[in-house]
């Protein structure tokens, strides 16, 4: 069993606790991948054109010989065309009806009853999670994945950290563990290229560390303000929260509570 230093809000050694069988799993990038591409699906909005656009003109044209309105002898060819403008009984025709002609309406739109969630098995994204939980104690992995890591990793806190309940107090004791790279790293925002601008994600942040805790506590609230921050609770967390953008090995703080839950109740096994 690995074990890991247990540090107190001070960044001082309060002991040692031996890290469960979860955290021993084999790093899978190709299953955190899948998992993470599974819960990304999840969250997609489904989208399609009206399925009458392009149809609501009318473009009955009669191919039949002496007919009001007919294309019959005009040297024309019989798509079909919808009407601009006409003087008597010659009419100003376009074709901008059929899917090949200019100004014509798509053959094949985007179709709103299209699918878009997956499937994993459930032996999968369990694996899935213990092998992004075993990346997050390779400090190789993390540094390899950007984050700025402090000397004392991997974190495994006091579970007094859960009842901090000012934003200031969790700034100060990040930057305490050696953080302060990595919040000033997560800070820097930029814009985003092309036309994901203009509809509503102009800006791209880094993610930075991620706090697992034990229970419902104060912490949530406190953290959720700090830039590229998560906080969350060990039987809610998945794959994208431990590898975002499918790539293992995000900076994890451990509260010594999560870790022996995660044992405990034998979670993810």
């Amino acid at each position: 069993m690995t074990e890991a230093k247990v540090l107190d809000l001070e960044n001082n050694e309060k002991g040692k606790i031996g890290l469960p069988k979860q955290f021993e799993e084999d790093v899978r990038p190709d299953l955190i991948k899948r998992a993470v591409l599974v819960i990304m699906s999840h969250k997609r909005q489904g989208y399609g054109a009206k399925p009458e656009a392009g149809k609501r003109a009318s473009v009955k044209i009669s191919k039949r010989r002496h007919t009001y309105r007919g294309s019959y002898g005009y040297g024309i060819s019989r798509v079909p065309r919808k009407i601009l403008s006409r003087r008597g009984t010659r009419m100003n025709w376009q074709a901008a009806f059929a899917p090949g002609t200019v100004g014509g309406r798509r053959a094949h739109p985007p179709k709103a009853e299209k699918i878009w969630w997956q499937k994993i098995n459930k032996k999968e994204r369990k694996k899935a999670i213990r092998s992004a939980i075993s990346a997050t104690i390779s400090k190789k992995l993390v540094v390899k994945r950007g984050h700025k890591a402090g000397d004392n990793y991997p974190l495994v806190i006091d579970p007094v950290i859960e009842n901090v309940d000012k934003t200031k107090s969790v700034k100060d004791i990040l930057i305490k563990f050696g953080l302060k790279e990595e919040l000033k790293r997560c800070e820097n925002k930029k814009v985003r290229a092309g036309k994901g601008k203009l509809r509503g994600r102009k800006y791209k942040k880094k993610k930075g560390p991620l706090i697992v805790v034990s229970k419902d506590c104060k912490l949530i609230k406190s953290a959720g303000n700090i830039p590229g921050v998560d906080v969350c609770e060990i039987k809610n967390i998945n794959t994208e929260l431990l590898a975002p953008g499918s790539v293992p090995g995000r900076l994890t703080l451990w509260s010594r509570g999560a870790i022996e839950i995660l044992e405990k109740e034998k979670l993810f096994l």
